[in-house]
């Protein structure tokens, strides 16, 4: 499976971003996606995760009410949405598919992983 994460940008404090990962291969179906982020200086942390189906979501608390996970197994893209963006979301913002197909927070459990898309927020 190969990921490509874009949708990234500049954007002001309270905006709003909407990422998306598109993935090649018949089996992306079958994967769970997570997206994670990092910020300079600061260790790779978990943003939210979706099951194969998309039937369960999981996210971070700083994400909870404010972002969206999607997935279209037809199109085999991931979607994050950010609503009311802080500038402590400033990040490069990587996703990632889990052949366990659940969903998971803890990044060593995914297989593949995108090169990331820079989100910066300004204040």
């Amino acid at each position: 499976v190969q990921l490509q994460a874009f949708g990234g940008g500049l954007v002001q404090a309270g905006g709003s971003l909407r990422l998306s990962c598109a993935a090649s291969g018949r089996t992306f179906s079958s994967y769970a996606m997570g997206w994670f982020r990092q910020a300079p200086g600061k260790e790779r942390e978990f943003v939210a995760a979706i099951s194969w189906s998309g039937g369960s979501t999981y996210y971070a608390d700083s994400a909870k009410g404010r972002f969206t996970i999607s997935r279209d197994n037809a199109k085999n893209t991931v979607y994050l949405q950010m609503n009311s963006l802080k500038p402590e979301d400033t990040a490069v913002y990587y996703c990632a598919a889990d052949h366990r197909g659940w969903g998971s927070s803890n990044y060593k459990q995914y297989d593949y992983w995108g090169q990331g898309t820079q989100v910066t927020v300004s204040s």
